[in-house]
């Protein structure tokens, strides 16, 4: 039996953006959501983190930015 996930915010933004899983030297694998315009959320895969909730996480951080202009970048340090 398949778990299928929900992922309504990045099957919606997938129409008009972009989403890149990936190794990133030298942080690690990340999540990344961006447009023409901005991105709007970078995370960095955790520690023992599942892709399926990478991929959860990634979902919610898309609602937060598209809902409350909201966005989350766990890659670039706070300055």
């Amino acid at each position: 039996m398949v778990d299928l996930l929900s992922l309504p915010h990045i099957a919606e933004f997938i129409d008009y953006g972009e989403i890149t899983l990936g190794q990133m030297y030298p942080i690690g694998c990340v999540a990344v959501a961006a447009d023409e315009h901005n991105s709007l959320a970078m995370l960095v895969r955790r520690e023992g983190e599942t892709l399926a909730q990478l991929l959860t996480r990634l979902d919610q951080a898309i609602a937060k930015a598209l809902e409350d202009d909201v966005f989350t970048d766990e890659i670039n340090p706070p300055r």
